[in-house]
């Protein structure tokens, strides 16, 4: 064991131990709010601290940016999707300096995949080098006769000092231990292991040669021509029955109502679309489809998937405007616009002879993007202002969802701006009593939460200026 590598061992548990210390007092028993940005933050300041050879590699600057970018985003708003952004960049930038710079996509997600999998026993065998005492025997005894005399002589000298001064004694007698907690524990060492997985990461330097690498053609064998005539003609049924009904509104058999229709396919005609994206992944790379006749039933299977997503988000349309927007609806429309482009680049991959690596990079570029501004936007937010604008108590207009005040409840403090502009319109008696009080209750809780430094957020004040300003400040716990 060389004396750079102890100094390093030392630093790195140093810090570790303050990343440790620092999650317990940010983290452990609180509520979630500014003090997970604010730990990410920490996070980020002891990555930097402990990797200088970062300060000079372009992608691993790049990463670091983008990890502060999504830490401040977590202090104005956290969430799942921010907080694994973030920790995604962090992971990068403290593996870039230790990977081939011609990585794509596909080996960054098994690098951070081997990376995350080897942490957990990175601390005992990093613990069990160090312990290795680097081939000179009796170093680890040495280390206890030496630490004998400052224990033992402090102890004595404290005992004297509490006899001969009562403040110290009166200090002394009012420290106590903090109580032993099994939970606090657990969360220490998974803290631990997460804040040594930042220090000394592992799996970095391995070469991936993954299966998507491979670089024979795939199969146009005519079990795949004929499967992809049966597959355009059963496809061409299910989007002849949509277009049909569906987007010409045509009356539906008796015995099917229009809802029953529309919402029993939209998910899972998106099963199906990916199912067929697979099949074309699997079964047709590049250089298969040579003939003009694959070519062209490819290229109509995929239109007829996109028909099909299309149809599938026209379902999930029309169930929001018949019973409301909810944030699994949200989701569910930004997914298929997702699988629709991704239909699209697996037809420009056949058609252009792309590789599978500019596929994975292009599908993770998108990916990228949708989760950032899923993480920006409040979703929640919109279903609110959208349910509150639409509702048929509200506009009067019987063809309108009704209004769900207990979904706007449920979705807490994103609810409380259209609940407060909602409770100044004119609304039937009932409904108006159950609509303010869900607004006050929403904006006292918001209150509290505000209240503590640990959970204020920088949206939430701004939720709560907003609400003031229409109606007044409201006390905390009213």
């Amino acid at each position: 064991m060389t004396a750079r590598w102890r100094s390093s061992f030392r630093t790195k548990s140093a810090l570790a131990l303050g990343l440790v210390a620092a999650a317990d007092l940010l983290l452990f028993d609180h509520d979630v709010g500014a003090n997970l940005g604010l730990f990410m933050l920490a996070a980020l300041a002891v990555a930097l601290a402990a990797h200088p050879e970062t300060w000079r590699e372009r992608r691993a600057q790049a990463a670091f940016g983008v990890a502060a970018g999504f830490c401040l985003l977590l202090i104005d708003r956290p969430g799942v999707i921010a907080w694994t952004l973030a920790a995604l960049a962090l992971g990068v930038a403290v593996l870039s300096p230790r990977t081939d710079a011609r990585s794509d996509v596909g080996d960054w997600a098994l690098r951070l995949l081997r990376a995350g999998l080897m942490s957990v026993p990175a601390p005992v065998l990093d613990i069990r080098r160090a312990a290795a005492r680097g081939g000179r025997p009796g170093a680890v005894r040495r280390l206890l006769v030496a630490s004998a005399l400052p224990v033992l002589g402090g102890a004595m000298f404290l005992g004297l000092f509490v006899l001969a001064n009562p403040l110290i004694e009166r200090g002394l007698a009012a420290w106590r231990l903090p109580p032993f907690s099994l939970a606090r524990l657990l969360f220490s060492m998974l803290m631990a292991v997460i804040a040594w997985a930042l220090l000394r990461p592992r799996g970095a330097r391995r070469r991936f040669m993954p299966v998507w690498r491979s670089r024979g053609p795939g199969t146009a064998s005519a079990s795949v021509t004929l499967s992809l005539v049966v597959f355009n003609a059963l496809f061409a049924l299910q989007n002849a029955l949509d277009l049909a009904f569906l987007w010409s509104g045509a009356p539906l058999p008796e015995g099917v109502s229009f809802a029953q229709y529309a919402h029993r396919g939209a998910y899972l005609l998106i099963v199906t679309a990916l199912l067929a994206g697979g099949f074309v992944l699997v079964f047709l790379r590049p250089g298969a489809a040579q003939s003009r006749a694959v070519r062209w039933l490819v290229i109509a299977w995929v239109g007829q998937n996109l028909l099909l997503v299309a149809s599938s988000a026209l379902r999930t349309i029309d169930y929001v405007e018949a019973y409301g927007l909810t944030q699994l609806r949200i989701s569910a429309l930004i997914w298929m616009a997702l699988v629709g482009l991704g239909l699209v680049l697996i037809c420009v991959r056949l058609v252009r002879e792309k590789s599978a690596s500019w596929l994975i990079g292009a599908n993770a570029a998108a990916l990228a993007v949708v989760l950032t501004g899923v993480a920006i936007a409040d979703i929640g937010a919109v279903a609110a202002s959208w349910n509150v604008r639409h509702a048929r108590e509200a506009t009067g207009d019987p063809r309108g969802p009704s209004l769900d005040v207990a979904y706007l409840r449920e979705l807490g403090p994103a609810a409380l701006v259209p609940l407060t502009e909602l409770s100044r319109r004119p609304l039937p008696p009932g409904v108006a009593a159950q609509v303010q009080a869900a607004q006050r209750r929403t904006q006292a809780e918001l209150a509290v939460r505000q209240m503590h430094w640990r959970t204020w957020t920088w949206r939430g004040q701004r939720r709560l200026d907003a609400a003031a300003a229409l109606t007044g400040p409201i006390e905390a716990g009213s």
